[in-house]
């Protein structure tokens, strides 16, 4: 398949009015879900607000938080698929332009004259390449906010037992309350090295909801019954998955 530097540009631009502007379909189902299930009558105002907030966001085209995020690119290259350029270039292109049709927030900055640099930066936006079997190219966008992202958490564990990993996503949950915005999704990455960690955690925020095994679901009610709620005002539901 013949991939241009222009395609890209473009398709980073859809897919990042897409992200900003639209949830996808089985999140807004998690919380159509919480809005039914909370018993809370201030967490079920804020839920429905949510949901409201979503709508409206979708219709007029404009972003669902006024935090656009940091953005997060996963990007798989087909083996047959030889672009003949540099992808993160055409990427980077895609989220200046994006930056001002949009608009996203300037959330990436000169670290010294704070002037706004469009989203882009040193090692922003954050792109992960990986080779696949095939000819195509495959791009999925994370606009990851700081609320979730300034109180993401890693450990060491050595030895480490099933329980001290059940125990270390419980405490991160209830150390960061409403910073987050909740009801959140939580992401954890087990294994390889510190770094490899944080990553599988970001990519276990794609996974969609409620693809879970049993040992989630068991975290996922004891995160619920911290009681933080929607928006850390107290209620049944603190995350979706």
């Amino acid at each position: 398949m013949n991939v241009t530097y222009e395609d890209v540009v473009k398709g980073t631009i859809d897919l990042l009015v897409q992200a900003e502007t639209r949830l996808p379909d089985d999140t807004v189902s998690a919380l159509t879900d919480a809005n039914r299930c909370e018993t809370n009558p201030i967490a079920k105002t804020q839920i429905a607000t949510i949901l409201e907030n979503i709508k409206l966001a979708s219709m007029r085209k404009i972003p669902i938080c006024q935090d656009t995020g940091i953005l997060v690119f996963f990007v798989e290259i087909g083996r047959e698929c030889v672009p003949d350029f540099d992808i993160r270039d055409a990427i980077r292109d895609g989220v200046k332009k994006a930056t001002e049709i949009i608009p996203l927030r300037p959330n990436a900055v000169h670290p010294i004259s704070r002037e706004p640099s469009g989203n882009v930066g040193d090692g922003l936006p954050d792109i992960v390449l990986d080779i696949t079997e095939g000819d195509r190219i495959r791009i999925t966008v994370m606009p990851k906010g700081a609320g979730s992202e300034n109180v993401s958490r890693l450990a060491m564990l050595n030895p480490a037992q099933v329980s001290d990993i059940k125990r270390f996503v419980i405490e991160t949950v209830l150390d960061a309350g409403g910073k987050p915005c909740p009801p959140v999704i939580v992401g954890v990455g087990i294994g390889g090295s510190f770094d490899k960690a944080a990553r599988l955690a970001k990519k276990a925020i794609l996974r969609e909801i409620p693809d879970m095994d049993d040992y989630e679901r068991e975290i996922l009610e004891d995160i619920n019954s911290l009681g933080i709620g929607t928006m850390g005002l107290g209620g049944d539901i603190t995350a979706l998955a």
